[in-house]
């Protein structure tokens, strides 16, 4: 997934993100919301991109799963408008099958992610 945010391989979001998923992303910040479906949240993963001129990326650090849940914390960092950001951020993350079925993302600095997005 990471890989493939970055553009390693934009075929992993097929392969792990259900075609019915959710991804949340709570708060305030423009990009918060309510993601329903494989194309909106790959749409929201296009928009980071674009907002941040390319800048955008995480970097996993670490993550541990069972057969129905993950977590993943990843470092997130970007440029955008004359501000950087460069936290951690933690996936929580509900499977069915194998797949990403619910995905909510927590900025672990709320106040650093909205200035950022906002």
């Amino acid at each position: 997934m990471f890989d493939s945010f970055r553009g390693g391989d934009p075929g992993a979001l097929g392969e792990v993100i259900s075609d019915d998923a959710v991804w949340r992303v709570p708060g305030p910040a423009s990009v918060a919301g309510e993601y329903r479906g494989r194309e909106q949240i790959q749409e929201l993963l296009r928009k980071t991109r674009r907002l941040t001129d390319g800048t955008y990326v995480g970097e996993l650090r670490w993550a541990v799963a069972d057969e129905e849940h993950a977590v993943a914390v990843y470092r997130a960092r970007g440029r955008r408008l004359g501000r950087e950001l460069d936290i951690e951020q933690v996936l929580l993350i509900t499977l069915r099958d194998g797949r990403w079925q619910e995905i909510v993302a927590l900025p672990t600095d709320l106040q650093a992610f909205e200035a950022f997005w906002d």
